[in-house]
């Protein structure tokens, strides 16, 4: 699913079918992850941002391991009817294969924004014109 046209869709379905996303990333792309969940929550969409909450994830990084910073928020957050959405400019993040872990064992739908372009520049550069593209889909 690499289209604004799918992302909004699958979206779309999961709000109106009562769910939430959960989105996630780690440096440049957590802030990708908190600025596509902060337009939703402005037109009024459940979103969550899960790098949001430091206490979260450093208590978790302490008590457990990194690698589990967005799994176990996922498992306590995470319902059926939600989406996932990890950001990352490698596709390498191993927390991130981590949350996709939980997510599918719990059953949710799993986006793993697209990653096009040369460098990580380049390719945050392309997921934020993606992310608005999707946001302007949804406001249709």
């Amino acid at each position: 699913m690499t289209t604004a046209r799918a992302i909004s869709k699958s979206l779309r379905d999961c709000f109106e079918d009562g769910g939430k996303l959960l989105a996630f990333g780690n440096g440049g792309s957590a802030q990708q992850a908190s600025h596509f969940v902060a337009e939703l929550i402005h037109e009024g969409l459940p979103a969550i941002s899960l790098n949001s909450d430091i206490a979260v994830i450093t208590s978790t990084a302490n008590d457990y391991s990194y690698k589990e910073i967005f799994g176990r928020q996922i498992i306590a957050l995470g319902k059926p009817d939600d989406i996932v959405m990890g950001f990352s400019s490698s596709g390498k993040s191993e927390n991130i294969h981590y949350a996709y872990k939980w997510a599918k064992k719990m059953g949710l739908e799993i986006i793993d924004f697209p990653r096009k372009g040369k460098n990580g520049q380049e390719i945050q550069e392309n997921q934020l014109k993606l992310i608005h593209k999707v946001w302007q889909l949804l406001k249709r």
